[in-house]
């Protein structure tokens, strides 16, 4: 070690405290963290790419300061979907100090990365007072039926209005109106559950009868739109 001349001058003053650092909530336990293993739980981070086209939200389960778990869900960017498969690739086996210092392909990961550390480093997890903490599996309670984020999309402009295009139930095929020509509900498809359906062999008009639904008043409106044609 090198110390500066001034430095050097100085008389020793002996130091009081010694009580390390302060303990934080870790799976139904107060943990004084002092190395990467010692940090255990589930928690999520939202990251942004510097022109803020697109969004990632990053959820890793840890254990003992390694990554078991990852799910990576992005928005916004066409090619972030590519990044975030590398990423899934890249994050479980790291410890997190590995992971904060790992190029993840695209900023807005990065930065997810960067403010999920922060919710491990001060005990801001999801599973903070759950004793044991989740399962490797946890992640998957996120996302819908038919393993889907959930997603919500809307578009509106000041001359036409509002468009509903995709709620947390599903993609939305019409829009039910009333004589004020307000939203009053909407009529949506369950894309995870129709497709899981196709998938296993049931006929697709079948499967698109048994997981079309609607939400509000949708049976009272005076008429309906076609959210993306009309």
């Amino acid at each position: 070690m090198t110390y500066s001349h001034e430095v050097e001058k100085m008389c020793k003053v002996a130091k009081g405290p010694h009580h390390g650092p302060a303990p934080i909530p870790e799976e139904g336990k107060w943990v004084k963290a002092y190395e990467i293993k010692d940090i255990s739980g589930l928690s999520h981070g939202v990251g942004w790419c510097a022109p803020q086209q697109g969004t990632c939200k990053l959820t890793l389960n840890v254990k003992d300061g390694i990554i078991e778990e990852a799910l990576v869900e992005t928005v916004g960017c066409s090619g972030m979907t590519h990044s975030a498969a590398m990423a899934a690739e890249i994050l479980p086996g790291k410890t997190l100090l590995e992971a904060l210092n790992t190029d993840l392909v695209c900023d807005a990961i990065n930065v997810a990365m960067r403010e999920i550390f922060l919710q491990f480093a001060y005990g801001r997890t999801q599973s903070a007072f759950s004793e044991n903490g989740l399962p490797i599996g946890a992640g998957l309670e996120d996302l819908g039926k038919g393993l889907r984020s959930q997603v919500g999309t809307m578009y509106s402009t000041k001359e036409k209005g509002v468009r509903y295009l995709e709620m947390a139930e599903g993609y939305v095929t019409r829009l039910a109106l009333d004589e004020n020509d307000q939203v009053i509900g909407y009529e949506f498809i369950k894309l995870g559950t129709f497709l899981e359906a196709i998938r296993h062999g049931v006929p697709a008009d079948e499967a698109l009868k048994k997981n079309t639904g609607s939400y509000g008043r949708f049976n009272e409106a005076c008429r309906y739109i076609d959210p993306r044609e009309e």
